[in-house]
C-alpha cells in the first residue's frame, strides 16, 4: 500500500502574521526582528526575500539589501503563538496525529490518503490549505511523499502557497540530482567528508557501498543517512517528545559591563523561563546560566538541587549563585537561564531559605567553559533597561495601541511630542492614520492579540493558556 507523509510549512510565518493583522503591510517588504544594535531578522516576507533578505541575517544587512522600502516590525510572539495554535488545531482536526516540529511546521500522516493516487493526495492537501486560509487568513505550503524526507522536499518545492506531491515513481529522478547537503541530517562536516570521496549529489551518496559509508560516517549514523539517500524512510509520524528543558535568553545591543547590568539580565531571563515553567506545570531540579561573551565564546554553569521546585525565589537564587561578571570574564553580550530535570512532582522542603541565599555555591557542573584572562574594562553606571530597550520615545514603533474612538491600531512613528497611529486589524481594509499628542490619555497600550479579531476563539485560547 502506498504510504503518504505530508509536511506543512506556513509561508514566511512571522511576516505573514504581520501582513495579516496590518493590511497596510500587505505587498510590502516586511522584516520582523530586533531593530537595535545586534538585532537579527526573525522573519522576512516574500517581498523582502526578493531582495535577498532572510531570517537569521543581521537586521542592518537586511535593511541595506531591501532599501528605503523596508518595513521593520518588532516581533509580537504572542500573536505568532496564537496563530500557530489555531492553524495546528485545524490540521489536527483533519489529519489526526501530527508531529509539530516548530511554531510553523509539522508532519502528518492522514489515514484518508493512505494507499491513494497522487492526485487524491493533492486534492486533500489543497482542501486543508483552503480551510486554514478561510479560518485564519494565513498561507501554507504542503509537500507529500512516501516518507518525511520526500514530504519536506515537496513542501520546499510547493512554496510559496502551494502543494507539491512527490510520486513514488518520480522520487529517484527528483531526489538524486540534489546536492548531498540537501539530505536531511547531512551537516557541513559530513558533507565535507563525502565530498572528499567525490560525493557531490544525493545520488552519488546512494551509490556508495555499505563499507564505504561505514568507513566515512560510521555505522549507526552513516547507514541511517545512506538509507535515506536510497529512498528508504520508514520514520513514523508521532507527537514530539515532551520538552526536557525550558529556557529564556536575551542578546543585548550593548555589551553588559557592570554587576548591576548582569544581575538584572539574569533576573530578566529567569523571570521569562519561570513563566514558561509555570505554564508547563512541572518543577525543575537543575538550573543553568549561559553567558555569551563579546568574542562569542560561551560560559555555562549548572547546579542541581536535591528536589524539583517551581519556586521563583529558589530558582533565581541558584542562578545568581552561578553567574560570573565582566571584571572576571570581560564584556557579556547574551545572558540566558534554563531549567531542566523537569518533574511533575514538586517537593516542599523544610528550609527553602537555605537555597534562596545568594552566596557562591561550592560546586558547579561547568560546561563549555573557556575562561579568558582579560583586564577589567571601565564600569558603566547604567542599568539593564537602558542597555536592552530604548526608554524614549514613550511609544515604540509598531507597538499595539487602542483608542476609544478609532479602535485598535499600531504606532507608525513618534517624535517632537507627537505620535502617529495606523488604525487597522485583520478584518479592516488599509487603515487610516491619526496623530496625537504623545501623552494623550485616550491612547493606551493594547493587547497584540486583538489585532487578530478572533474574539470567540481567543476567549477559549486565553482560558486554556491561563
Amino acid at each position: 500500500m502506498r504510504r503518504w507523509v505530508l509536511h506543512i510549512d506556513m509561508d514566511a510565518f512571522y511576516a505573514s502574521c504581520e501582513q495579516l493583522t496590518r493590511p497596510t503591510l500587505r505587498g510590502r517588504p516586511v522584516l520582523v526582528g530586533g531593530v537595535h544594535g545586534r538585532g537579527v531578522v526573525a522573519g522576512a516576507s516574500y517581498e523582502a526575500r526578493a531582495f535577498g533578505a532572510h531570517s537569521a541575517m543581521p537586521m542592518f544587512q537586511a535593511k541595506a539589501m531591501v532599501g528605503f522600502g523596508a518595513v521593520v516590525v518588532q516581533p509580537r510572539r504572542a500573536v505568532y503563538r496564537a496563530a500557530s495554535a489555531r492553524v495546528f488545531e485545524i490540521v489536527a482536526r483533519r489529519a489526526g496525529t501530527i508531529e509539530q516540529l516548530s511554531i510553523d511546521e509539522a508532519f502528518l500522516e492522514p489515514h484518508e490518503v493512505q494507499g491513494e493516487q497522487p492526485e487524491v493526495v493533492k486534492h486533500w492537501a489543497e482542501q486543508l490549505r483552503a480551510e486554514i486560509r478561510a479560518e485564519t487568513g494565513l498561507p501554507a505550503s504542503i509537500g507529500a511523499g512516501s516518507g518525511k524526507q520526500f514530504a519536506k522536499i515537496g513542501s520546499g518545492e510547493a512554496k510559496p502557497d502551494g502543494v507539491f506531491v512527490v510520486a513514488q515513481e518520480d522520487e529517484s529522478a527528483m531526489f538524486h540530482p540534489l546536492d548531498v547537503g540537501k539530505l536531511w541530517g547531512i551537516g557541513p562536516v559530513s558533507a565535507a567528508k563525502l565530498r572528499a570521496l567525490g560525493v557531490e549529489t544525493i545520488g552519488d551518496f546512494a551509490a556508495l557501498t555499505e563499507e564505504e559509508v561505514v568507513i566515512s560516517l560510521g555505522r549507526k549514523v552513516g547507514l541511517e543517512l545512506w538509507n535515506l539517500a536510497r529512498g528508504h524512510d520508514l520514520r513514523p509520524v508521532k507527537p514530539r517528545a515532551i520538552a526536557k528543558q525550558i529556557s529564556q535568553e536575551h542578546t543585548y545591543p550593548q555589551d553588559l559591563l557592570t554587576v548591576t547590568a548582569v544581575d538584572a539580565a539574569v533576573e530578566r531571563a529567569a523571570t521569562g523561563a519561570h513563566r514558561r515553567l509555570l505554564h508547563d506545570g512541572r518543577g525543575a531540579r537543575t538550573v543553568t546560566v549561559k553567558l555569551r561573551m563579546a568574542d562569542f565564546h560561551i560560559e555555562s554553569r549548572s547546579h542541581t538541587l536535591n528536589y524539583a521546585t517551581d519556586d521563583f525565589d529558589t530558582l533565581h537564587a541558584v542562578a545568581k549563585k552561578m553567574v560570573r561578571y565582566p571584571d572576571e570574564l570581560g564584556p557579556i553580550r547574551l545572558v540566558g537561564v534554563s531549567f531542566s530535570g523537569l518533574e511533575a512532582a514538586r517537593q516542599n522542603v523544610m528550609f527553602p531559605e537555605l537555597d534562596q541565599q545568594i552566596v557562591p555555591a561550592v560546586k558547579f557542573d561547568d560546561t563549555e567553559v573557556g575562561v579568558r584572562d582579560l583586564s577589567t574594562e571601565t564600569a558603566q553606571s547604567s542599568d539593564i533597561s537602558s542597555e536592552s530597550e530604548p526608554t524614549s520615545p514613550a511609544w515604540i514603533t509598531t507597538q499595539d495601541v487602542e483608542h476609544p474612538e478609532y479602535g485598535h491600531g499600531w504606532v507608525q512613528g513618534s517624535g517632537h511630542g507627537v505620535v502617529s497611529v495606523r488604525f487597522e486589524t485583520r478584518t479592516t481594509k488599509r487603515g487610516v492614520t491619526r496623530s496625537f499628542a504623545i501623552d494623550d490619555p485616550d491612547l493606551q497600550p493594547a493587547d497584540p492579540l486583538m489585532s487578530l479579531d478572533w474574539a470567540d476563539w481567543l476567549a477559549d485560547y486565553k482560558e486554556e493558556m491561563d
